[in-house]
């Protein structure tokens, strides 16, 4: 129910990439030349983190997280080396090609302009293993404690399995499931009986991610509308509102539809409050009977006790560091989720393509004609979703996800790996 976009491995400073012009400059200015020269030694922490780093950055990053960014990037692709390529977009600003021992990383790197020239922001965007290949990404998700299912597919006359990882692994999959609530919205309006440009209240809040929860109440918004915040930053409030407009079961449907194996077993939908309600502590025992009530006697348990659910105290901090109530979500395995992405490549239409790759949720996005990305986190759950057609022309769906019912995973990890995926992806 929150929001996963790009791998952030360093938090740029307000606006640091924002206005950065896309034109190489020839040379490499003194002060951009002597913080990309220490940029190794910085990420292996042998460097002076006070004097690199900016205020501004400093308050948003602080020297511990830093440390144990470059920690778990030793062990994972070993020290950083060398700097292996500049390419210098303004006079204070680089991209770097940075060489690891086991592999290459990608670094945006901004300093102040006046001296020192202080680093005010740095991100790594992308990281890739030397010699990388499928098996290995394959080998590094099954070593992962917990559940894990991955898939790549082919899509063209059906959905062919081009490499598979316990593709039928029903599993959590957190927001991803507002993939079903565009599937539905998009069907309405090719059936003509809804358009985009539609305007609803919206309704009740819930609990972020997403913006809109702080409208004004009842605020006139477009089917549109909602469906870009529900897919681009996972808006909540938005899910909900669209997911009553189009009807409950009408969507619930749309989940057999898109070739859900087995559909009862994540119905009914819930709406993201539904789900936080049932999560509460406070309603344990409702959330112990969820899963064993069958889809029927999930309805039932929902109608008796909506006065309970509404009247629920929400504390967001519950969700802060564990799983809680793993068994009250929506589910679907790398199979199921292939085929919705496929109903969606044929039968969405140009809005709900243009809707659905807002957010591309990765920077190797660039590799590809097409990128679309609904992905899905909370304690102990990610999920990820892309659509892609490669430069070739040809049209894949990359999915997966981690799960974890005694701990949280390590969401940038599990992002990493994936990323990975799709750069093996982007050459087929």
């Amino acid at each position: 129910m929150r929001r996963l976009g790009a791998l952030l491995l360093a938090i740029p400073a307000p606006s640091a990439f924002a206005q950065q012009p896309s034109t190489p400059v020839a040379a490499v200015p003194a002060g951009l030349q002597m913080r990309i020269d220490a940029l190794p030694a910085m990420v292996n922490r042998a460097g002076d983190f006070e004097d690199y780093f900016a205020p501004a950055f400093k308050a948003q990053v602080p020297k511990a997280q830093f440390d144990q960014i470059g920690a778990q990037l030793k062990a994972r692709f070993g020290v950083a080396v060398k700097v292996e390529k500049v390419t210098v977009t303004s006079p204070h600003a680089a991209t770097v090609e940075l060489g690891f021992e086991r592999g290459v990383g990608t670094v945006q790197i901004v300093v102040d302009p006046a001296a020192p020239h202080r680093v005010t922001g740095l991100l790594l965007s992308r990281i890739e293993p030397r010699e990388d290949s499928i098996a290995k990404i394959e080998a590094e998700i099954r070593a992962l404690p917990g559940t894990t299912a991955i898939g790549v597919y082919a899509l063209g006359d059906g959905v062919t399995p081009v490499t598979e990882l316990a593709g039928s692994q029903s599993m959590p999959i957190g927001s991803a499931f507002k993939l079903w609530i565009l599937a539905e919205a998009a069907r309405q309006v090719n059936a003509g009986t809804r358009k985009w440009s539609d305007v609803v209240p919206l309704g009740a809040r819930s609990l972020p991610s997403g913006i809109s929860q702080r409208w004004p109440d009842g605020v006139p918004v477009t089917l549109h509308t909602l469906a870009t915040l529900m897919i681009s930053i996972s808006d909540n409030t938005a899910t909900d509102t669209l997911l009553n407009a189009l009807g409950r079961e009408r969507v619930d449907a749309m989940v057999a539809q898109t070739g859900v194996a087995d559909a009862a077993a994540t119905l009914p939908l819930l709406t993201t409050m539904e789900a936080f309600q049932l999560k509460s502590p406070g309603n344990a025992d409702l959330a112990a009977q969820w899963k064993p009530a069958g889809a029927d006697g999930r309805r039932k348990l929902l109608a008796a006790n909506r006065a309970r659910l509404a009247a629920t105290k929400i504390d967001p901090a519950m969700f802060a560091d564990k799983p809680m109530a793993p068994d009250v979500e929506w589910f679907a395995s790398p199979r199921d989720e292939a085929s919705l992405l496929d109903w969606l490549r044929v039968n969405g239409g140009a809005q709900a393509l243009a809707i659905l790759a807002v957010n591309p949720g990765a920077p190797t996005a660039t590799l590809f004609d097409y990128t679309g990305f609904k992905g899905g986190s909370e304690p102990g759950v990610i999920y990820m979703n892309w659509l892609v057609k490669t430069k070739k022309g040809n049209w894949h769906a990359v999915t997966g996800g981690w799960t974890r019912k005694d701990s949280a995973v390590d969401e940038r990890g599990f992002a990493m790996l994936m990323g990975r995926l799709l750069t093996q992806v982007a050459t087929r």
